[in-house]
């Protein structure tokens, strides 16, 4: 009886269309209010159904009407401050531009170019060549070509050299690259047969020529960029796989992921082997990421000998996989600031995190501290903690950066609470909890974020002291 008398209570949809918040909403978009003002009444006849003993006034439902409409005109792709410390965070779209690589996008996707056009020629041109060549001279490979991602080079590098045939790989690297896509699927997907040699922790050169037939198309290794296998382990190395491919007249092909063209070891960051590192021993065929420790866009970017960098240009899939204008266009800007390789650990906002030294990432810690102290005062307690970040994005995956953290712990609330009501704000924060304290990991801050993040830190204090929305 309870709940017919409280849903007898709820407003017509048209009475409720008459209050005074919804009425300029209305004769903006009519037809939108009108879906949201029956689905917030629908919403709230199925909480008084379930027991609710509150009934909503008219301007509380006018409210939520209001802020479903804001929410629903607001782009659902949108930026968000990253406190996490995780710099190649793949959820949160991995690398940032650097600001050439943004500023080329930009012209590309609001100016015609000359994307497939030879000026010189007046006549059709290639698309890749706007990056071949930095690549080439980059990396010292004969040849290189570009797709939409390294999942993407990797099918079409299996598809074009030995699909009907066979590949042989560690059983060790078998790995599975995110997103559950797994290099044995995408090897199926490919066309060619699999042989896994060796065990999951160590794998012998024999073992490789123990395997190898007539139908042996590729010899393929898979650097173990998103994990490390500890302890009682042998893998082949570079050197001793390209010699067995010389002997048996196999090429050998790596799918590096990551994919450093700067070696970093002077900045503390080790175990990860540069593109030209591997191209000088001799691997026919190198495959790695864009967006991951490049730095760029997303692209699967694919070097090596000239004969079979070339077949794989001319394979069909090439146009299904081919990468867009703008992603073009951004990655010709981040080679061109690897020329300089001072240049690029400062430019390119990925390196810049990746090498920031603990004294500096301090001292940037200390400068947000005053200003969070003076924002917050008596809504929460600030202070300073050193923490480790990551690279993230599936590289680097036993590295850890040295790092600082401003800790929040509010006044009212706990730190769970205050990490669900960033989310919400806008722009959106994303921080860590540890020991019921909440962590803004200072490394994967940009510059010009801290007033934002100041006032998203307010906003979900409020929110998480009310139990509401911020």
């Amino acid at each position: 009886m309870e709940s017919r008398n409280l849903l007898r209570q709820l407003p017509a949809v048209d009475q409720l269309l008459q209050h005074p918040r919804l009425k300029d909403l209305s004769r903006e978009n009519y037809k939108m209010v009108l879906a949201l003002t029956r689905q917030v009444l629908d919403d709230w006849r199925l909480k008084i159904k379930n027991g609710a003993a509150t009934m909503p006034d008219p301007g509380q439902l006018a409210r939520e009407i209001e802020n479903r409409y804001h929410e629903a005109g607001r782009s659902s792709l949108r930026p968000v401050i990253n406190a996490t410390g995780v710099v190649l965070h793949t959820n949160l779209g991995r690398a940032i531009l650097s600001p050439s690589a943004r500023a080329a996008a930009l012209t590309a996707a609001g100016r015609y170019t000359n994307l497939e056009y030879d000026l010189e020629k007046g006549q059709r041109g290639n698309r890749y060549s706007h990056v071949t060549g930095l690549l080439k001279e980059l990396t010292g490979a004969e040849e290189a070509l570009v797709v939409n991602n390294n999942a993407a080079a990797v099918l079409l590098a299996l598809s074009t050299l030995a699909a009907g045939r066979e590949t042989i790989i560690s059983r060790g690297q078998l790995v599975e690259i995110g997103g559950s896509f797994r290099i044995p699927e995408v090897m199926g997907q490919s066309g060619t047969r699999l042989v896994e040699v060796g065990t999951t922790n160590k794998t012998y050169i024999h073992d490789y020529e123990r395997a190898v037939g007539p139908d042996t198309a590729l010899l393929l290794k898979v650097h173990p960029s998103n994990y490390r296998i500890q302890g009682f382990t042998r893998e082949v190395t570079t050197a001793e796989l390209v010699e067995l491919g010389r002997r048996v007249g196999v090429p050998v092909m790596e799918d590096l992921g990551s994919g450093f063209l700067i070696d970093l070891e002077a900045y503390g960051i080790t175990g990860e082997p540069t593109v030209q590192a591997e191209i000088n021993q001799g691997v026919d065929v190198v495959t790695f990421s864009g967006d991951k420790l490049l730095g760029g866009p997303q692209a699967g970017i694919i070097v090596g000998r000239r004969d079979l960098v070339a077949a794989m240009a001319g394979h069909p899939l090439t146009r299904a996989l081919r990468i867009d204008k703008m992603n073009l266009a951004a990655l010709e800007a981040t080679l061109r600031a690897y020329r300089n390789p001072d240049r690029a650990v400062k430019e390119i906002p990925t390196l810049a995190a990746l090498v920031a030294l603990p004294e500096d990432l301090r001292h940037r810690a200390e400068e947000l501290q005053k200003l969070l102290t003076s924002v917050l005062s008596s809504r929460a307690r600030v202070g300073l903690m050193p923490t480790t970040s990551q690279a993230g994005g599936g590289s680097l995956p036993v590295t850890e950066l040295p790092s600082w953290a401003i800790t929040i712990r509010p006044e009212q609330g706990g730190a769970a609470g205050l990490v669900t009501a960033l989310r919400r704000t806008d722009p959106p924060v994303l921080a860590r909890v540890q020991d019921d304290l909440l962590l803004l990991d200072v490394r994967t801050l940009l510059p010009g974020e801290g007033e934002e993040l100041a006032r998203a830190l307010v906003q979900a204090l409020e929110g998480a002291v009310h139990g509401g929305e911020p």
